[in-house]
C-alpha cells in the first residue's frame, strides 16, 4: 500500500497559544492536489494510564469532576508525561500512587493510543496493574479525586453502555476484560 498521494508537507509554522499543558500551532501545508491549507493542532506532551486490578476481580477507578465536559466522570488513572524523555511506565506507577494511594507489584503495557489524531498529537500509554499495596493518596494541589473499586465485569458493562465514556478508559478496561478472559 503507497500512501505517499496521501501526505501533507509543512510549509511554515506558527505558535498560537503556549500554556502550561497545551501549546496551539497554526501551520499551513501543501496538500497532495497542490493546494496549501491550515491546520491548527495542538501539542501535547504524552501521558500514560493503568488500570488497576484488585486479586477480588475489583479494579480501582478515579472520579472527578472534568471541566472541559462539565461533568464527574470515571477513569482509570492517569496523567501526563511531567519531563521529556520519562519512561510510560514510571509515569503510569507514579500517577497510580498519587491519584490512588496504591502501588503495584506487577505492570505491563496494554496499549498506547493517540488520543485524537484530528487536533492533537498527544499518545496514552495504558497499562494493567496487579500485586496492589495501598497507601496514601497525595493529589496535586488543584486535584479533587475520590477512588472507587468496581467489579470489572460491572466496568465493562458500563463502556458499553456509555457510563464509562472517557476513550482512555474505555480502552483500558476492555483491553484488560481481553487480555484475562484469553
Amino acid at each position: 500500500m503507497n500512501d505517499e498521494n496521501l501526505i501533507e508537507k509543512k510549509l511554515s509554522s506558527e505558535n498560537i497559544f503556549d500554556g502550561v499543558l497545551l501549546h496551539v500551532k497554526k501551520d499551513r501545508v501543501l496538500l497532495p492536489n497542490g493546494h496549501e491549507a491550515t491546520r491548527e493542532w495542538i501539542v501535547h506532551p504524552g501521558a500514560s494510564a493503568v488500570v488497576p486490578l484488585l486479586p477480588d476481580g475489583n479494579i480501582i477507578l478515579v472520579r472527578q469532576f472534568r471541566y472541559p465536559v462539565g461533568r464527574v466522570t470515571l477513569e482509570i488513572p492517569a496523567g501526563k508525561l511531567d519531563v521529556a524523555g520519562e519512561d510510560p511506565i514510571e509515569c503510569a506507577r507514579r500517577e497510580l500512587s498519587e491519584e490512588t494511594g496504591y502501588s503495584a507489584e506487577k505492570i505491563w503495557r496494554l496499549t498506547s493510543i493517540a488520543t485524537t489524531v484530528g487536533f492533537t498529537n498527544e499518545w496514552i500509554h495504558i497499562y494493567g496493574a496487579t500485586g496492589l499495596t495501598v497507601g496514601a493518596q497525595h493529589t496535586d494541589e488543584d486535584e479533587f479525586i475520590n477512588c472507587v473499586k468496581v467489579p470489572l465485569a460491572s466496568a465493562v458493562s458500563m463502556v458499553e453502555r456509555g457510563e464509562i465514556f472517557d476513550a482512555k478508559s474505555a480502552v483500558g478496561i476492555m483491553l484488560l476484560n481481553g487480555s484475562i478472559q484469553k
